[in-house]
């Protein structure tokens, strides 16, 4: 019995520093989909409010949106150099604006009209959707 304690203190004490590696290795941010779908979805009401004359964009809700976005990264774990490093990552947002677009092309926008990104914002308004939270109707 005495031997098999030590065989568990052992084999507790050698692997512990491997489980604390394992518990604070963080993926990419861009593959935590809390933080990269809420950040997905700015960016389509951002693009929306912009191309729809009729829409404007919540700016104070937004504002307090992307801090907690930041705030939450945070608490996962994520520095303010990782979190900038990722929102300043040209790869990714390339990958979002490529993601964008297959959203909208479902949706039917041409972007030539800016009355299909109004209807697209309307919808995504009366769905009280993440993306229609942060637009509003003039």
């Amino acid at each position: 019995m005495r031997s098999l304690m030590k065989v568990l203190a052992v084999a507790t004490l050698t692997l512990t520093p491997m489980w604390a590696a394992q518990a604070q290795a963080k993926p990419p941010l861009r593959e935590v989909a809390a933080i990269d779908d809420a950040l997905f979805d700015l960016g389509l009401a951002d693009r929306i409010r912009k191309n729809c004359p009729t829409i404007n964009a919540r700016m104070f809700k937004a504002i307090g949106y992307v801090r907690g976005l930041e705030k939450k990264a945070r608490a996962m774990g994520y520095t303010q150099a990782e979190i900038d490093a990722y929102t300043d990552s040209e790869a990714d947002k390339n990958r979002l604006r490529a993601k964008a677009a297959k959203y909208f092309a479902a949706r039917g926008v041409d972007p030539s009209k800016p009355e299909s990104y109004c209807a697209v914002g309307l919808e995504e308004i009366q769905k009280s959707s993440r993306i229609g939270s942060l637009l509003r109707a003039k």
